[in-house]
């Protein structure tokens, strides 16, 4: 959704460097430290070898995304080429993410039906820039972000398949967030995100959102659909049980702080057009003991 071009080389090595698996997990770890402090922060709530193979599947996502998103550089792969080199098991030495993945990828044991339709839905940013239902939108989410937190739960480990659900609704819930954060910079991109009969029933029209008026009907438009996003947060959290003991804490503290920019984007006064919301270092750091007590308390 938004991207950095500054640091889209970021983990491409030269093809004549070989590169050995612990340099590609550095590498990995740059890449997420440089693009999401939200998720550096969870992961580092992780035991080493989880963290390192969330981080690379970060790192993974983050060049997908990047390949179809960002333009007028050379990514290495064209999404056909990227998509290719992600299903075989055998992967040049000379890629970081890739090398890292891959290993990442055969130690969890990670369904490739998932990176199959993450890449599918990253393909849709190439073709789709308006949704009609959310029925609808919510098909890319699964494939962008559902995926990404059913990959997750594989590394962090899980007790039962009824997890499966909860999974997925925290990760539609995130791409949500992200969805109603990025409303002005997708729209620059000529893309809308938003449900179309939504913007119907409050009256907002594309035209509203281009000119990027800011009134009453934005404001219940949007409430609306944090409404909608904080119920799904609600339900999926109920999974957390369900997950290791050791990595309850990283994902629920994830969720929370994402979270968090939903009530940064009310108190920007719903202004997604020229203010980006975003939760203070400080603030994440705020919400962890209490998160903690929480997982603590799960059996």
């Amino acid at each position: 959704m938004t991207h950095d071009p500054t640091a889209v080389r970021v983990g491409v090595w030269p093809s004549d460097r070989a590169a050995s698996l612990n340099a590609a997990y550095e590498t990995c770890r740059q890449i997420t430290a440089h693009h999401s402090k939200s998720f550096y922060l969870a992961s580092e709530l992780l035991p080493k070898d989880k963290r390192r193979a969330v981080r690379a599947f970060y790192a993974f996502c983050r060049r997908s995304d990047d390949i179809v998103d960002v333009t007028g550089v050379d990514h290495g792969y064209s999404l056909d080429g990227w998509t290719a080199a992600a299903r075989h098991a055998h992967v040049p030495d000379d890629d970081p993410v890739l090398l890292a993945w891959n290993d990442t990828r055969a130690r969890y044991a990670i369904p490739q039906v998932y990176i199959d339709e993450l890449l599918e839905g990253v393909r849709m940013d190439l073709t789709v820039n308006r949704y009609a239902t959310f029925d609808d939108l919510w098909l890319y989410c699964y494939r962008v972000a559902a995926t990404v937190g059913l990959v997750s739960m594989h590394i962090v480990g899980f007790s039962s398949e009824d997890a499966i659900p909860y999974a997925i609704k925290s990760g539609v819930a995130l791409q949500m967030t992200n969805i109603l954060r990025d409303v002005g910079e997708d729209a620059q991109r000529g893309r809308i995100y938003l449900p179309l009969e939504d913007l119907e029933r409050f009256g907002y029209s594309e035209h509203d959102l281009m000119a990027e008026v800011i009134d009453a009907r934005l404001r219940n438009l949007l409430d609306f659909e944090m409404q909608r996003t904080e119920q799904l947060y609600n339900e999926g959290a109920q999974g957390i049980p369900m997950l290791s003991s050791d990595g309850r804490f990283a994902i629920a503290a994830a969720l929370t702080m994402y979270r968090g920019i939903l009530g940064r984007i009310r108190a920007n006064g719903y202004d997604v057009f020229t203010r980006r919301a975003h939760v203070s270092t400080p603030g994440k750091l705020a919400v962890l003991p209490g998160v903690w007590w929480q997982c603590r308390q799960m059996k």
